[in-house]
Parts: C-alpha cells; sequence; structure tokens
C-alpha cells in the first residue's frame, strides 16, 4: 500500500512525492540509488558523463537498488544520440530532460516506454512540453541553482503559473529544501517536488566534500545569477563568480564570458574542491542548509516536516 498516492507518486512507482535533481557532478548511481531505495525519485545526472560513463552508472544504480530511479539529460549535450541509446538498451524507466526543446527526443523516448518529464522556467515552455507529448513539467523557479531560466520568475509565482497552463502534473523546483517549503508548492498546486541543493548537502552526494561543506556555511546573498549572455546560471560567490561579475560590469560579450567561463570550471569547483577558481553552482536554499545528512535521512525528514506541516495547517 502507498505511503501516499497522488500522480506523481502513480507516474513513478514512488512512495513520496519527492524528487532529487540531477545536479552535475553530484548525481552519481550512489545518490540516486540511495534516494530511490529510500521511496522518493533518485536522478543521475548525465550532464558530466560520457556514454560509458553514463552506462556504468545505470547498469550500478539498478544493481544497487530495485526502486525505479531516472536520468536528468540536458538536450543540448554534444553526444546526446549516444546517451538517449544507452538508456534505451538500459531500459532506464524515466527520463528528465532539460536545457533543450522537448519535442525532439520525447516522442522517440515514450514509443520505448519510458516516462519523459521536461524542466521549465515559464508557462510558455510547459505548455510546449505538454504538446510534445511529456508525462509531466518540473516548474524550476529563478532561486534553483545551476543553469536557470532567463525570465527569472521566482517558484511562488511560476509554479500556479504553470498548473494554469497544462493538465499534466507539476513538479515545484527552487527554493525548496524541507517539507514546509514542500507543503507551500503543493498548495501551489504542485504535486510533488524536485530538490537539488539539499542532496547536494548529502552524503552520497559525488560533490567534494569542501564544496558540501561551503554549501552548509552559505549565507543569505551568497549567490547570483550570472553569465546571462551565455547560459544564466546561479553561482556561489567565490573568486570565479567576482571575475564573471567584474566582466559582465564592464559589458563583456558572450566571447569574452565564454573564454573566461573555459572548460572544466564546473569540474574544478564542485567535484575537485577548487573553491576558489571553480564554479560552484548551487541555490538560494543553500542560505538554509547546516548539515550534511544520508540521502534517506533527508527524505524521511522531508516528509515528516512535510506531515507536520500539514497537520498544523488543518488545526487552523
Amino acid at each position: 500500500m502507498a505511503v501516499f498516492s497522488n500522480r506523481i507518486t502513480s507516474l513513478f512507482s514512488i512512495d513520496y512525492p519527492i524528487i532529487q535533481a540531477g545536479m552535475i557532478w553530484a548525481s552519481g548511481w550512489p545518490l540516486a540509488s540511495a534516494v530511490s531505495h529510500s521511496g522518493a525519485l533518485g536522478i543521475i545526472g548525465a550532464g558530466s558523463m560520457y556514454p560509458d560513463v553514463l552506462r556504468d552508472h545505470i547498469q550500478k544504480c539498478k544493481k544497487a537498488t530495485s526502486r525505479p530511479f531516472a536520468v536528468n539529460l540536458p538536450l543540448l549535450y554534444p553526444d546526446i544520440d549516444k546517451h538517449i541509446a544507452i538508456i534505451i538498451e538500459e531500459k532506464v524507466p524515466i527520463v528528465f530532460t532539460s536545457a533543450g526543446s522537448p519535442s525532439t527526443w520525447t516522442k522517440h523516448l515514450k514509443a520505448q516506454g519510458i516516462v519523459v518529464v521536461h524542466v521549465v522556467s515559464s508557462a510558455t515552455f510547459a505548455r510546449k512540453a505538454a504538446a510534445a507529448g511529456c508525462d509531466a513539467v518540473v516548474a524550476e523557479g529563478f532561486e534553483a541553482g545551476g543553469h536557470n531560466g532567463r525570465e527569472e520568475t521566482t517558484t511562488m509565482v511560476l509554479v500556479p503559473a504553470v498548473c494554469a497552463a497544462v493538465t499534466i502534473p507539476v513538479i515545484a523546483a527552487g527554493g525548496i529544501a524541507n517539507g514546509r517549503q514542500m507543503l507551500a508548492a503543493m498548495v501551489l498546486g504542485a504535486e510533488g517536488v524536485q530538490m537539488g541543493s539539499r542532496f547536494v548537502a548529502s552524503e552520497e552526494a559525488s560533490a567534494h566534500l569542501a564544496f558540501k561543506q561551503r554549501v552548509i556555511t552559505a549565507q543569505e546573498g551568497d549567490t547570483k545569477l550570472s553569465l546571462k549572455k551565455l547560459t544564466p546560471v546561479r553561482l556561489l560567490d567565490n573568486a570565479f563568480a567576482r571575475q564573471v561579475q567584474e566582466a559582465e560590469t564592464q559589458g563583456a560579450s558572450p566571447d569574452i564570458l565564454a573564454s573566461l567561463l573555459g572548460r572544466g570550471r564546473a569540474k574544478k569547483g564542485m567535484f575537485e574542491g577548487d573553491l576558489e577558481q571553480g564554479e560552484l553552482e548551487i541555490g538560494q536554499v543553500s542560505a538554509l542548509l547546516r548539515d550534511i545528512l544520508p540521502a534517506a535521512t533527508i527524505v524521511s525528514n522531508t516528509w515528516q516536516e512535510f506531515r507536520d506541516a500539514s497537520a498544523a495547517i488543518n488545526s487552523f
């Protein structure tokens, strides 16, 4: 018997409508399998993986848990066709797509029996995802870490707008790290939540410990949305982020910003632990995080907070 039942838990065959985001350099098979095994939905982040590495993570995740898990697939990835082929060959049940048009691969994936969810930053993009045949959408607000929408629409505004625009289930993301925030998102119409920053600060996340420690010591205002001339990304304050900010203030062109970004900045910061010259992608909600916990504890804590908050609201 399901712990909780709605369209999201039914769609993914999970116990709790909690989804772990596919964060670059943080979401390998140890995290995805731990989250899925706890009754939520774990996601392998393919954005930082070569095709053979992705296959290895999928195979290890299948061995570590019998529960459903997903792969997050940025559609702008150079080897996207190879990733798609591996996902189909390995019979991954769920795919979350982002950073591209959902019309490109959705029908192909669904023809293989795969559930497809697309990440959107506006009601307009949500309608396009629904028209492309996606089974659900993630409405990701401006507060989120990593690559973000240019519209800068906050989760509080975006979620009800997307819910009004489409009839497929909506998952809220951006600025959500506990059960009270989860309840607020579901009151706005979402049927589940996706959490990234909270799971970066987990024991199983593949991010470098130095990065995790920096995340849990972050304060309000320590993150800013940068590189809007390229692809908007929310970064923690460090020497690299200040270089970017100075260049943008001086009106740097996209080419200059791209050369400043270079190659491997995200890996340098989040995976290798260079806290000054690396790219440190994290959400605003990092200002509320103060501990590194096992993924299963994060899921159980979030669910208990959600239940407690629901009870408190009902008592009003």
